[in-house]
């Protein structure tokens, strides 16, 4: 993957998240994860993720890792 291959996923990555989470406020959201709303509204804003974050989302919101990270796929596993 080339750097600015990496660089246009990394600033989708919020757009993402955001979009996983939906209708529910940033404080439901982080609540469901068993997160802090900061986290979310800086994950959101920008800020790298860390893994913890991105695993927990995967694994509680059924999202495909491939999709969250680089927006290829579809965004729900299958079960």
């Amino acid at each position: 993957m080339s750097k600015a291959s990496l660089d246009r996923a990394k600033k989708k990555l919020p757009e993402r998240i955001a979009q996983v989470r939906g209708v529910r406020s940033q404080r439901q959201f982080a609540r469901e994860l068993g997160v802090f709303q900061q986290n979310v509204n800086r994950y959101e804003s920008g800020t790298t993720p860390h893994t913890d974050f991105l695993i927990q989302l995967a694994l509680k919101e059924n999202v495909s890792i491939d999709w969250l990270l680089l927006g290829k796929g579809r965004m729900r596993r299958s079960r």
